[in-house]
């Protein structure tokens, strides 16, 4: 069988279309986040392939569970999902659907891990230089993680920039082992 990812990139691409046709990028984000939310409910999810449910009591449970959260089309992208045996893969389609909203909008979500708290001029400056560099906008995540030691972890999609001690201990770790 194909993978779950595999099996959401035309429901993402669907959705991310009918999305971008009438405007409303963000109302579906919520509302897919809703539908992957409530399939990793573990209430919800033991009731996926239970045996003594069929797909229109499914319809109407996760219908019923999510009614305040979606619209009528997301209503029927939902019954959609489940009359095809693609309501797993949930997480998956939202995952991508969020991927093809940031391409649109030129947006790109960055997580900076740094051993210390970083004050907010120098997080300004830095998530300035990351948006120059990637000529997109940058939507940044912080963490700390005194693991690092120093320095900092900038992950950008595939990009991963690791200026931290701990990164540069382990390269001279593995040049020294040569």
């Amino acid at each position: 069988m194909a993978d779950l990812s595999t099996l959401a990139r035309p429901y993402a691409k669907a959705v991310f279309e009918l999305a971008g046709e009438s405007g409303k990028l963000q109302d579906w984000s919520t509302q897919l986040a809703a539908i992957a939310g409530a399939v990793a409910d573990p209430q919800l999810a033991q009731l996926i392939g239970h045996p003594a449910l069929t797909k229109p009591d499914l319809v109407d449970i996760f219908g019923k569970a999510l009614s305040k959260q979606l619209s009528a089309q997301a209503q029927s992208f939902l019954r959609l999902l489940i009359e095809n045996g693609r309501l797993l893969s949930a997480g998956f389609i939202a995952e991508q659907y969020e991927q093809l909203r940031a391409e649109a909008e030129s947006r790109v979500d960055v997580a900076i891990t740094s051993a210390v708290a970083i004050d907010k001029a120098q997080q300004d400056a830095l998530s300035a230089a990351i948006k120059q560099r990637l000529h997109r906008d940058v939507v940044v995540q912080w963490h700390t993680d005194a693991a690092l030691v120093a320095g900092a972890i900038i992950r950008a999609g595939d990009l991963v920039i690791d200026g931290s001690v701990r990164g540069e201990l382990e390269r001279l770790q593995v040049a020294l082992a040569r």
